[in-house]
């Protein structure tokens, strides 16, 4: 069935999704905590199980949207008193015979931010927890799954004017872009996933958000943003027969191609000073790093960039080509499992891959004095992995705030020691002096860096009171070391722990 967003519709299944208290937190009290963990590994029988018997409206809802299970007529319009079933499958959303069949889902989705906390609601196709498995229709409209959930912690909680996010989906970069921008414009290729989007923009009352049909920048050519997203279609699947195009995630390019036309097209679509979020894959090919060519494409950009690209992880061909064939809904060890594995291999073999990485990539466009250029790979667990938006804003703050002073400058500025930083020092036994001293975070990115003893008791000494260089030229004493050459030493690495959070301006 096809998505109808019809806003009053929209606004009438909205008004009984409150009513009924369908929200992440009930759902979850009302099958319990381990059932709710169960159904993010794909398994319903046990939220099944922990409703039993229960017919009240949430009961029935959760069943019917979020479980994938057909419900009676009565018990439907019971729960939904002003759309009713017949709304809903006005809405595309179910089909109504003896029983309301569900032909979509609708989950709760919660979220937190620098505004505060929230949910909104998601519209999407049937998925294997609906289905109970199978292979996916080829223009399957995904639901919020990790990457988005990434993606979207991921944007600057910053105002901006103009959004555009590429490649929208059912949807949710673009409201979350709206919590903090005027106007947002969604694209993408698939008219069911514009058409899912809408409902969805409808369903959670914001109605300002302009959808438009296209590949790529093709829908706004000629136009400028202070801000894109894109979770776009970067999974690289080989271009052989059998193998399926699922448009959620293919981009039908060749290898990586689909991520480097986003990095080199971008700049042209931004404001002097506007950013651009995405996610992406990136081949290690022919022994050059996968980083490596990003960064190539970054630098042959038509249009100046600045660049932070972050790989959080790396797979080998085997290992990539047996998660989007599960992720398809194939098995492993039958027959058509085995066929695509040959056709994935086959493929990353014939443009010598050897490796295929995974990660954020933030460009800036460029507007003069030095440019922020950092390609890293981070492999640690993240503590603020769903909110790290607010961390990539104060760092880019910090970015800009330090490339403008010179070395003189910034030792008469102020600075503090974040309040999640803390020390470690490993010693040997029976020696007195430690072998190596860490400074960890516990936000951010949660790095752990390796300093001296002179950047360690600078980093204790900041307390918001003296100046910097006023604290080393005392470290310098107490060290018994050249004031200048501590200077020297120690300046270049407070640039760089004011970029990644260890330390703040007071």
């Amino acid at each position: 069935m096809t998505p109808n967003p019809d806003p009053a519709l929209c606004a009438a299944l909205a008004a009984d999704l409150q009513a009924a208290r369908f929200r992440s937190e009930a759902l979850r009290a009302a099958w319990g905590v381990e059932a709710d963990d169960a159904i993010g590994r794909g398994l319903r029988v046990p939220a099944l199980r922990g409703l039993g018997d229960r017919d009240d409206a949430l009961a029935t809802l959760g069943r019917l949207l979020v479980l994938g299970v057909a419900q009676p007529v009565a018990a439907v319009d019971a729960a939904l008193p002003t759309l009713g079933s017949a709304g809903l499958a006005s809405l595309g959303l179910a089909s109504v015979t003896e029983l309301v069949t569900p032909r979509a889902i609708i989950r709760p989705q919660s979220y937190l931010d620098t505004e505060g906390t929230g949910e909104w609601w998601f519209a999407s196709d049937l998925d294997e927890i609906a289905t109970g498995g199978g292979a996916l229709a080829e223009d399957h409209v995904l639901g919020v799954g990790g990457a988005s959930l990434t993606l979207a912690g991921l944007q600057l909680p910053t105002p901006a004017r103009r959004v555009l996010d590429l490649g929208t989906g059912c949807g949710i970069q673009a409201l979350r872009a709206r919590r903090y921008a005027d106007a947002v414009v969604a694209t993408d290729l698939s008219e069911r996933a514009l058409l899912f989007a809408r409902l969805n923009a409808m369903l959670n009352r914001d109605e300002r958000i302009d959808t438009r049909h296209g590949s790529l920048f093709e829908p706004v050519e000629g136009e400028s943003f202070d801000r894109i997203v894109s979770n776009p279609p970067f999974v690289i699947t080989p271009r052989a027969k059998g193998v399926p195009g699922y448009e959620y995630r293919d981009g039908g390019l060749v290898g990586d191609a689909l991520v480097e036309q986003v990095v080199r097209g971008v700049g042209a679509h931004l404001t002097p000073g506007g950013v651009a979020q995405l996610l992406g894959n990136w081949e290690t090919r022919g022994g050059v790093p996968g980083l490596e060519r990003v960064r190539r494409w970054v630098e042959e950009s038509d249009i100046p960039l600045e660049a932070w690209v972050v790989e959080r992880e790396q797979l080998n061909p085997i290992e990539y080509a047996e998660m989007w064939i599960r992720d398809g809904g194939t098995a492993p060890g039958s027959p058509a499992h085995d066929g695509l594995l040959s056709a994935w291999l086959d493929d990353f073999a014939e443009r010598g891959v050897s490796a295929v990485g995974f990660g954020y990539v933030l460009l800036r466009r460029a507007v003069g004095g030095p440019r922020l250029t950092r390609y890293e790979r981070v492999t640690q667990p993240i503590p603020s992995e769903g909110g790290l938006g607010g961390h990539l804003a104060a760092a880019l703050e910090a970015f800009d705030r330090v490339a403008g002073l010179s070395d003189d400058a910034l030792a008469d500025v102020t600075l503090r020691t974040a309040a999640d930083v803390t020390e470690a020092r490993h010693h040997l036994p029976g020696v007195g002096d430690p072998q190596v001293i860490e400074l960890r975070q516990g936000a951010g990115f949660g790095r752990a860096i390796g300093v001296d003893p002179g950047l360690a008791a600078l980093v204790g000494a900041c307390d918001g009171d003296l100046p910097v260089g006023t604290l080393i030229d005392a470290i310098a004493s107490l060290l018994e070391v050249d004031p200048a050459a501590l200077r020297a030493e120690l300046l270049p690495r407070v640039r760089e722990l004011l970029m990644d959070g260890f330390l703040a301006f007071a």
